[in-house]
């Protein structure tokens, strides 16, 4: 099963089509950190993470997480073994907090973009996550709550993401 973000508006799963919101500046085969631009390429997606305190775990065939406070996602070229990977919250090292005060990250799911052998400054922190106006984002893939829901019931840990 494949997630096909066809353009910055239009996220497919076979024959349904859902409105989603991508990077402020587009997509591009050549990210960098911070340049507010969503990865083209045909990726894998990590497990979901949500928020317990606020939604109870959806129907999915995805590995479900829990967030905590402590949960943070590296995007700090200083630390190249632990950028773009989940930490648990250090100080002294940039993170994308997982626990945020507003919905965003109330349920998220890590597209594995420069993943497995993560290249410092070439992007990080690349979720499908959850918008109320499709805003664009700094380079995420945003849906509405209830479609994000109807996503997680058509997915499954093989599933890949096509961003054009």
């Amino acid at each position: 099963m494949t997630i096909f973000v066809k353009n910055k508006h239009t996220l497919q799963i076979d024959e349904f089509k859902f409105r989603c919101c991508i990077g402020k500046k587009g997509s591009t085969k050549n990210k960098e950190e911070g340049d507010k631009k969503t990865p083209q390429g045909t990726f894998k997606i990590e497990n979901l993470y949500f928020r317990k305190d606020r939604k109870k775990k959806p129907s999915t065939l995805l590995k479900c997480i829990e967030i905590n406070k402590s949960m943070g996602w590296c995007n700090d070229l200083r630390f190249p073994k632990k950028y773009n990977k989940l930490i648990t919250i250090e100080k002294k090292i940039k993170h994308e907090k997982l626990k945020r005060k507003d919905y965003k990250y109330d349920y998220l799911i890590p597209i594995k973009y420069n993943f497995k052998k993560p290249k410092s400054g070439k992007g990080s922190c690349i979720f499908i996550h959850l918008t109320k106006n499709y805003k664009p984002t700094a380079g995420c893939v945003a849906l509405k709550e209830k479609d994000f829901l109807i996503i997680l019931k058509l997915i499954k840990k093989n599933s890949k993401i096509k961003i054009f």
